[in-house]
């Protein structure tokens, strides 16, 4: 596809007439009177397409839909759900510009923000697809004695799991939760945000046309308001990412309901540099740590903490780097940076700037919007003297802000990596052995050595979730399957009852069992 790189011209055709099959899809099974939602191209500020605004009548049918396909799924061979899988893989590869162009315009990112969410669905469909068979067969288990008894545990699917994600990475956080949770043999009943609802539709066509039954994915469109309780108070399982405070709204709802619930939430990310770091080797991991996607990711850096013998070295260099970073709007892959998504989130980065200068911040490069680049563009900010009554000392800015802290040694920089209430993902740049001792003291789910959060992210075979006000349960790894299903544990009791002979008098039985678990353990047959 050729790309038109002007934004204040008409999208590609190609491109166009793609998002309104998409709008006519999202209708599918919607009353044709429903108010419209505009979607919003970030670039322009100008209207990119809609979708309808659905009710919570609209989300019952959707389940009601979802509860009848689940039950012929669930009977689906594990194998042919890997085949579906592993087609879906290779035509997320083989549409990737288009997959591309639609997350640009619909979130105002720059083309490689746009790619590391296309890579992620690919590597998660091919993962689950490859994994899923082992993970969900029957596995055999222990009994309290060998050979009295046959055990097997067993994962069942939850049923209807309740999907929920955001804007910043509508691709990613659209469809790869909802891939491990229709492989475990689930349906999925999902909401888009309202400002990037293209994104989850045209990864739904595709999973359909790798031959996922109908029904078994539902996306429903609208506010949260009103679609994402509907679906929380219906759901066999939710899963949520998004802020903190809406995630303990939803998991009261879970937990009255006495649901499973696993949520991605906020972070305010910190980094520690050691002295020992190799400052210009890790700088490019640093930045890109700190400011991709706009630094609007939930697993980005916007705080660091160095020591003193290399403060200045370190914060002159990190600065001329974020000073140089290409900003602007369109498919060029040169472009390093793009625009917030929306006016409210520049008006939240604007103020949480402000904030901080007023009472005395240095800024050190950035802090300014850019309206000669589009509606929403704001300049990657380096703040230091951050004075302790700010506030983006301790709340989530979610976007390009980072104040930089001189600290004595790690520790006191560890001390303050945890003097927060979340526990998302954190960074640390040193030589190896100063790395590898850092770790296990920072309260956070993930911690990437001389990295700023890809090591772990793109680590799929290693749950990753947040720690205190950050979340609950993972995604990625074993659990980002399992956790979508229930534990069953299937037993037989052979040869006599635990119980012993019924003739047997209960001391000698006491005593006869007393010693077999002695020698169990002296012999480790009993593990």
């Amino acid at each position: 596809m050729k790309h038109i790189l002007r934004f204040d011209q008409p999208l590609p055709d190609d491109l166009a007439h793609r998002l309104r099959a998409l709008t006519v899809s999202a209708r599918l099974g919607t009353m044709p009177e429903r108010p419209r939602l505009t979607v919003e191209n970030p670039f322009t500020g100008t209207e990119l397409g809609w979708v309808p605004t659905s009710t919570e009548e609209d989300v019952e049918a959707a389940f009601t839909r979802a509860r009848a396909a689940q039950r012929l799924w669930a009977r689906t061979p594990v194998k042919e759900r890997s085949v579906i899988l592993r087609r879906f893989h290779d035509l997320v590869l083989s549409n990737r510009e288009l997959l591309l162009d639609i997350a640009q315009v619909e979130t105002g990112k720059n083309r490689a923000s746009a790619l590391d969410e296309v890579l992620d669905i690919a590597i998660n469909a091919r993962h689950y697809a490859t994994t899923a068979p082992k993970l969900l067969s029957p596995r055999r288990k222990n009994g309290a004695l060998p050979l009295f008894t046959k055990t097997y545990t067993y994962h069942r699917p939850k049923g209807v799991v309740g999907q929920i994600s955001p804007w910043n990475y509508p691709l990613t956080l659209g469809i790869s939760d909802a891939i491990a949770a229709l492989m475990a043999g689930n349906a999925v009943v999902a909401k888009p945000d309202s400002a990037t609802p293209f994104s989850l539709l045209i990864c739904a066509r595709l999973l359909h046309q790798a031959g996922l039954p109908e029904d078994v994915l539902q996306v429903v469109t609208g506010s949260g308001r009103v679609v994402g309780t509907a679906i929380a108070q219906r759901c066999d399982y939710l899963m949520f990412t998004g802020s903190t405070a809406t995630g303990k709204i939803l998991g009261e709802i879970c937990g009255r309901r006495l649901i499973g619930y696993s949520a991605e939430l906020g972070g305010k990310n910190p980094m520690i540099v050691a002295r020992d770091a190799n400052i210009h080797k890790t700088l490019d991991s640093a930045v890109l740590g700190c400011l991709a996607n706009s630094g609007q990711l939930c697993v980005s850096i916007e705080r660091i903490y160095v020591e003193d013998a290399i403060y200045e070295e370190f914060t002159e260099a990190f600065t001329r780097r974020v000073a140089d970073i290409k900003l602007g709007a369109g498919f060029d892959w040169a472009i390093e940076m793009g625009s917030l998504a929306s006016q409210q989130q520049l008006d939240t980065v604007r103020s949480y700037v402000e904030d901080a200068r007023s009472p005395g911040a240095t800024v050190l490069t950035g802090g300014r919007a850019r309206p000669d680049l589009g509606p929403y563009f704001y300049e990657p900010t380096v703040l230091a003297d951050v004075p302790h009554e700010a506030r983006l000392r301790r709340e989530e800015v979610f976007g390009p802000v980072i104040y930089i802290e001189r600290v004595r040694t790690v520790d006191e920089a560890i001390a303050l990596c945890n003097d927060t209430n979340y526990g998302l993902n954190s960074s640390v740049f040193a030589a190896p052995n100063t790395a590898w001792a850092a770790p296990p003291p920072i309260e956070a789910g993930s911690v990437n050595i001389n990295d700023g959060f890809s090591a772990s992210w793109g680590s799929y075979d290693s749950p990753i979730g947040g720690m205190k006000e950050s979340g609950m349960a993972h995604r990625h790894g074993d659990e980002g399957l399992t956790k979508y299903t229930d534990a069953q544990t299937i037993a037989e009791q052979r040869i006599m009852a635990l119980q012993g002979p019924r003739r047997l008098p209960r001391k000698v039985y006491a005593a006869i069992m007393s010693a077999l678990l002695r020698a169990g353990k002296i012999t480790r047959l009993l593990q």
